[in-house]
């Protein structure tokens, strides 16, 4: 999965430190990221890249987090693909990297962007929110209010009847893979509930004997994802909520087609049903 990065090491303890010029830093507009333009991977810039035109580039940059020994910034500066030789890619690209730590890197600093961005205003008085230099924590100058970056707990559920997976497709989604049934936790629900939850609203269908796969961090929805096998209990007749679902069969474990990747819990467990690589007796 793509917090699966051994032998790099991922280290988000936070520091309030100068960017030194051989530190690397990432750049977003919008849902775009800055990268080397003649490389056929994520290749981030560094610093020293940019120093001949943007001096100060770094008095501004926020720490992000490291990967081994190199440490990655947040920058503010627009404009940053008129120097030659840097351009700006979709984040897509985070799902086709074959190296996941040049995923991971791009997906996390985006999450971390965006968190910034939506939170440059008190939500309970206005004023302006001032990045702390002890901790990765915003506050408000005029009330005090602390914010810290936002997970969303949600669920995966892979929902089976003996060698039968159900898949299904999300509606308008530009990525046409088959999917599992997933969704957001509610106020005082368990995990256990928001899976029972979940199976009944987009399928119809109950579910029993529930077994945890997994964990993962997902930042593309600034979400901490859980996985569960649920076995089918009763009817197995299939009700879509068709305002979320386009999509929703039973596929017999040899029909499922091979994963073409692993970067998601999703496809992980996709696959891992297929292969039989998960006891659920």
């Amino acid at each position: 999965m793509i917090q699966d990065i051994e032998p790099r090491t991922f280290n988000n303890d936070f520091r309030y430190s100068k960017a030194e010029l051989h530190d690397l830093f990432l750049s977003y507009q919008g849902d775009k990221v800055l990268v080397r333009e003649e490389k056929n991977k994520l290749w981030y810039p560094s610093f020293s890249d940019f120093a001949q035109i943007y001096p100060h580039l770094r008095d501004q940059a926020q720490f992000a987090f490291s990967v081994d020994d190199i440490n990655y910034y947040l920058t503010e500066q627009k404009g940053l693909d008129a120097v030659e030789g840097w351009t700006y890619v979709p984040t897509s690209r985070f799902r086709t990297e074959s190296k996941y730590w040049r995923s991971f890197v791009g997906a996390v600093g985006w999450q971390l962007k965006r968190w910034y961005d939506n939170h440059r205003f008190c939500s309970r008085c206005g004023g302006k929110m001032i990045h702390s230099d002890k901790e990765r924590m915003l506050f408000c100058g005029t009330c005090g209010f602390q914010v810290y970056p936002t997970l969303s707990p949600s669920v995966i559920v892979g929902v089976y009847d003996k060698d039968r997976l159900l898949l299904t497709k999300y509606k308008g989604r530009e990525h046409g893979r088959y999917a599992l049934v997933a969704g957001f936790s509610e106020i005082g629900e368990s995990f256990e509930q928001t899976v029972r939850r979940e199976v009944k609203e987009e399928v119809g269908l109950k579910v029993k004997n529930l077994k945890f796969y997994k964990s993962q961090p997902w930042p593309f929805s600034d979400a901490m994802l859980a996985g569960f096998f649920a076995e089918l209990d009763g009817d197995d007749t299939i009700t879509l909520q068709e305002d979320e679902l386009s999509v929703g069969v039973w596929m017999n474990r040899e029909d499922i087609p091979p994963a073409e990747e692993t970067i998601s819990l999703t496809s992980e467990m996709i696959e891992a049903f297929r292969v039989g690589a998960v006891k659920l007796d």
